[in-house]
């Protein structure tokens, strides 16, 4: 009988025992080789290009000491938007990594076939437009969620160990927003007409008041020089008397807010603020608990008022868990999301412009806040956050015209003034920056940590008010509303109209009282003389504002855009000139436009203004490591996927960018 090999048998019971203790071992998420969590900072219209914006030159200048630190841990570059170069397709495109075609948002508010044109049919900025998940469906079914202000995340799409905060005109919940009064004028109302309105079609964001002396109080007493109003604010009457009040050695005039006429809430000159003010809002018949800040914009002459009116951003219908809003609240106070509203709102008097600015430091100190609040309560697995500022201030009247030497107001201002305009820019600047040092600390070493943003901006130097042009082609029948401005459209006999942001709508035989895409000879005909007549358009300079003009069966594969969510005809507009939707009764297609910049329906890949930055780090990324060449959007979760070492649940449209990663 062969003896064991007793030296093979000690081998193979120490090999035995080797591989049960490995095996029993377990391997803790700081020993793998991928990240396990995601941190995804998303600022709306973040500009970053090699040219002007050059936020890469700025870090290393010291100027944007944490995206530095970004940059020097991991790959960095910059990234291309999709068509039509604005935040509902784009935000879309980075959260699914496919193009418009595939997840169904081409635009904000859509239009489709058996709807009216009059309302959308369909909000870009709800969850429910888009037709495949968003990243957090994907790998957060498991993890522990939190969502800020991200478009598209509302109404709250996951339940169980996630946080939904304010999605951002997600037709969910009492989205409250912010409300200017200014003292009734029927020249500067019907100015506005339709962009009064959230979305030219929403709520008034501009309201015209008429001074009452039946609003007056303490009751009884009259004053030579008082006026009184009524505001409204969500069911809250707000009364105000405008008055003068000794200020040292002179007399200034001052508005005093009541609630009740008795109690005065503040008394506030031309740029002062209020306390935030607790009270109880009516949204649609339900009381909700909220706060408001005010600020008189200007007072003056005579009884001319124009204040602003700031509601707390958060509350308990607009957050989920509802509980969660009442946490973050005590944390780190009051929500302010955003400064002004689209359209914009600020930009019509010169204080305005203060009022922009005040409204924009609120919010970026309160997101700032919010990242160690969530962080630190919730200690989520993916977080992604975005915030609206940096778009608002860049698309605003005040800044890009006078900033971007491209731009035909560049040489309006002097040298010393646009100094200053570049420190208030660099001061939004930094204070991202600053939320990137936040994300970036609350980050550990599992986290994959990604710094982007939906697109850049551009300068705005001419609106073209195309469907003024339609109007004088007899295509369009309709009336102008003396008392708003705004224009009413009989669409049974309309023919053809454009709507925002890249839409022509045409049908010989009338777009009401429901749309329906035509055919046959007669609409064919029609539809290539507007195409004509685009093409052939021009301004005073000799320029044609018409980029490409592509019909509704060729979007999918020429743009990359969802055919029975456009319109019949898709049109892109040159860099320098944006459409616009008012009809006015001079019937002027070309016109200046307060705002000085915008992206809208412009091609992004020649127009660096329009990119924006791409940096990402964790593990296997290469360090302090520039990307070759700028990558497209719908590049980066495919990315962010393949860092991770997850598989999509579907085929992504994008493209990992191989080379950050380190070879193994």
């Amino acid at each position: 009988m062969q003896k064991p090999n007793i030296i093979a048998s000690a081998l193979l019971f120490i090999s035995s025992c080797i591989c049960i203790n490995v095996i029993a071992q377990p391997v803790t998420a700081s020993d793998r080789q991928t990240s396990t969590k995601l941190s995804w900072f998303i600022p709306d219209g973040f500009r970053a290009d090699p040219d002007l914006f050059d936020i890469f030159r700025w870090a290393n200048e010291g100027k944007l000491p944490n995206i530095k630190r970004m940059m020097d841990a991991g790959s960095y570059g910059y990234s291309i938007p999709v068509f039509p170069s604005h935040t509902p397709a784009n935000f879309a495109a980075l959260l699914t990594g496919m193009y418009p075609k595939s997840n169904g948002v081409p635009d904000g508010p859509m239009r489709i076939e058996g709807q009216p044109l009059e309302k959308s049919a369909i909000g870009g900025f709800s969850s429910s437009a888009r037709r495949v998940p968003a990243v957090w469906s994907d790998v957060g079914i498991d993890k522990q969620v939190v969502l800020l202000s991200m478009p598209g995340s509302t109404p709250p799409e996951l339940k169980s160990n996630a946080v939904t905060i304010r999605g951002r005109w997600g037709g969910w919940g009492a989205d409250t927003h912010s409300i200017v009064f200014e003292r009734e004028s029927l020249a500067q109302r019907t100015k506005l007409a339709k962009n009064s309105r959230l979305f030219m079609q929403g709520m008034e964001l501009t309201r015209f008041i008429k001074p009452d002396p039946g609003f007056m109080w303490p009751s009884g007493k009259t004053v030579k020089g008082e006026h009184f109003a009524k505001l409204d604010v969500y069911g809250v009457d707000i009364y105000i008397r405008i008055h003068k009040q000794s200020l040292g050695s002179r007399h200034a005039s001052v508005i005093s807010f009541s609630r009740d006429k008795s109690i005065i809430d503040a008394t506030l000159g031309a740029g002062q603020w209020s306390r935030w003010i607790p009270t109880t809002v009516n949204w649609n018949g339900r009381r909700v608990l909220t706060n408001m800040r005010l600020n008189v914009i200007a007072i003056g002459p005579g009884d001319f008022f124009r204040v602003r009116v700031l509601v707390d951003n958060l509350n308990s219908m607009v957050v989920e868990p509802p509980e969660a809003a009442a946490l973050l609240e005590a944390d780190i106070g009051p929500m302010v999301d955003f400064p002004d509203n689209f359209p914009p709102q600020l930009v019509f008097y010169p204080s305005d412009k203060n009022t922009f600015l005040a409204e924009s430091r609120m919010s970026l100190d309160w997101h700032r806040m919010a990242v160690d609040s969530l962080t630190k309560r919730y200690q989520p697995d993916i977080f992604i956050h975005d915030i609206y500022t940096p778009n608002q201030m860049l698309t605003s009247r005040w800044w890009m015209g006078y900033i971007d030497p491209t731009s035909s107001r560049y040489s309006d201002v002097s040298q010393s003034t646009r100094r200053r305009l570049w420190d208030e820019v660099m001061e939004m600047y930094k204070s991202i920056d600053a939320i990137v040092g936040k994300t970036f600390d609350a980050a550990d070493k599992d986290t994959l940590v990604v710094f982007s943003s939906d697109h850049g901006v551009i300068p705005l130097n001419s609106s073209v008010q195309i469907n003024n042009f339609f109007a004088k082609k007899g295509w369009i029948n309709y009336q102008i509303s003396p008392a708003t401005g705004e224009p009413i459209i009989d669409w049974e006999n309309t023919k053809v109209f454009f709507l925002k942001m890249s839409n022509v709508y045409i049908n010989p035989r009338g777009l009401g009282p429901k749309y329906q895409r035509g055919s046959g000879t007669e609409y064919e005909t029609l539809r290539d003389q507007v195409i004509e007549g685009l093409q052939s358009l021009k301004d005073e300079k000799g320029v044609h504002p018409l980029e490409k003009a592509v019909k509704w069966e060729d979007v999918e594969s020429v743009l990359k855009l969802p055919p029975d969510r456009t319109g019949d005809i898709v049109i892109a507009n040159k860099a320098g000139y944006g459409w616009a939707e008012d009809i006015t009764t001079d019937q002027q297609v070309f016109v200046v436009p307060l705002e000085t910049g915008y992206k809208q329906a412009v091609f992004a890949d020649g127009v660096k203004g329009l990119w924006a930055p791409f940096i990402i780090v964790g593990k296997g990324v290469r360090k302090d490591f520039k990307i070759s060449q700028p990558i497209r959007h719908v590049d980066q979760l495919p990315t962010i996927f393949r860092a991770m070492n997850i598989e999509s649940t579907r085929k992504l449209e994008g493209n990992v960018i191989d080379e950050i990663f380190v070879a193994r």
